[in-house]
């Protein structure tokens, strides 16, 4: 995965398509990104470059309740990607 401007978007992509609102803001965030779950908000660091943003949306995916069938073909790729890379990393951490 490149770590670039059109990966982050296709990321922020699946959470729009899941009805999540993506907003960039200060805040002393633990982890970089706040959930607001009742109201589909995904708060993450304004701060972060493009990288911490893409790894935090990385971390942050697999944590959130998602559609899959709402997610156009592109976004259910990028999807797949994110979750197989998240099992992996689970796998290396036992």
């Amino acid at each position: 995965m490149k770590y670039n401007q059109h990966t982050l978007n296709k990321l922020e992509k699946i959470l729009e398509d899941a009805n999540y609102v993506v907003r960039y803001e200060r805040g002393s965030f633990q982890s970089g990104y706040c959930i607001l779950e009742d109201k589909k908000v995904v708060v993450l660091n304004k701060f972060l470059n493009t990288e911490g943003r893409i790894n935090t949306l990385i971390d942050l995916i697999p944590n959130v309740t998602i559609e899959y069938d709402l997610l156009t073909m592109e976004a259910q790729k990028m999807y797949d990607e994110v979750m197989v890379r998240n099992v992996e990393e689970k796998n290396t951490n036992v």
